[in-house]
């Protein structure tokens, strides 16, 4: 690896993490991060604002002020070409002077998909194209799937004792994980644009499913997810207002997605988790793994319904992350195809 090459990763990986701190306000728009860098110090950085408001690249590019000039910009996704909701990323780069652009991956948006780099190039731009690609593909990964998809990127969300059960025999539940678990379900939350549960969870639990027990859940921008119930919403309910969606799960996904809603999480119960793992239809697992145990075959599984009959149906995947929540663990799944 080059001597620029490790500048170039310890750059990005600061626009990271600007584009982490912007993670739940501004959908449906990702969140990106860009730093400005002159004679080898960050003069500017800042993220995507909430819809409406400036792109990631022009929030740095203002920060730096006269510095930008001759100066190099990183960005994690490839700056966009149109006019939106704003102008053109593009023309606040050329005009701000800048020497260099380097991005992270380019923004499969049909409106940019390439064009945007194109019109730097084309310019005289010094342009790099994959600095921290993978890492920033997994951090955009709900956009970058709904833009490949046209359909919501699907989280499933289940808490469950070490020996795979999400409610004792009673039908109760409260609380198999502790504290530090259950402020992370409400992170996951406010990083959702919508959250749908069944009509039976919520006769039994009577749930919000709003974002509270979060320390970001007052930032400008960050708000609570749409509420989705698979069947009749009861009155009353503290779920309310929600939408009762009485179709196919398909037609709740398209959608969704064609609402702009970038990530789904489902929470529950069994019956919804195992319609949507049956159709195929989640893109991450996200377990709370609780060291408790209930000790029995009676207790409420994780998923309802018929699974596979044979080893042979068995899927795989990979843990994508392992992290310790207190005394809990929350394993992230990911099915191989």
């Amino acid at each position: 690896m080059t001597d620029q090459a490790r500048v170039d990763g310890v750059h990005m990986r600061s626009a990271m993490e600007e584009a982490a701190a912007a993670r739940c306000r501004t959908s449906p728009n990702p969140w990106v991060g860009a730093v400005v860098v002159a004679d080898g110090e960050v003069v500017g950085a800042g993220a995507t604002s909430p819809p409406g408001g400036s792109h990631a690249e022009v929030v740095a590019l203002a920060a730096a002020g006269g510095e930008a000039r001759g100066a190099t910009l990183y960005a994690t996704l490839e700056p966009c070409c149109h006019t939106g909701r704003t102008g053109p990323c593009t023309t606040a780069i050329l005009e701000a002077g800048v020497g260099r652009v380097v991005v992270g991956i380019v923004d499969p948006d049909p409106e940019v998909a390439g064009r945007g780099l194109t019109v730097l190039e084309a310019a005289g731009l010094d342009v790099e194209v994959g600095v921290e690609a993978d890492a920033i593909a997994a951090q955009l990964e709900p956009y970058l799937h709904h833009r490949r998809t046209g359909r919501p990127y699907v989280v499933l969300k289940l808490a469950a004792t070490l020996d795979g059960r999400i409610a004792a025999p009673d039908g109760t539940s409260a609380w198999i994980t502790g504290a530090e678990a259950r402020i992370d379900v409400h992170r996951l939350r406010a990083e959702s644009d919508a959250v749908c549960v069944g009509a039976g969870t919520v006769r039994a639990d009577d749930p919000e499913l709003t974002v509270r027990d979060w320390p970001g859940a007052g930032d400008a921008g960050a708000h609570d997810p749409r509420r989705i119930v698979l069947g009749v919403v009861p009155e009353g309910a503290r779920v309310r207002p929600a939408v009762a969606h009485d179709g196919s799960l398909d037609d709740l996904l398209d959608d969704l997605g064609a609402d702009g809603v970038l990530q789904l999480l489902i929470e529950g119960g069994a019956d919804v988790a195992g319609r949507f793992h049956r159709a195929g239809l989640v893109d991450r697992y996200v377990v709370y793994l609780a060291p408790a145990i209930l000790g029995g075959d009676d207790g409420r599984p994780l998923f309802a319904g018929p699974g596979g009959p044979t080893m042979a149906d068995l899927r795989r995947g990979r843990f994508a992350a392992v992290t310790a929540l207190g005394d809990d663990l929350r394993l992230d799944l990911v099915l191989d195809g």
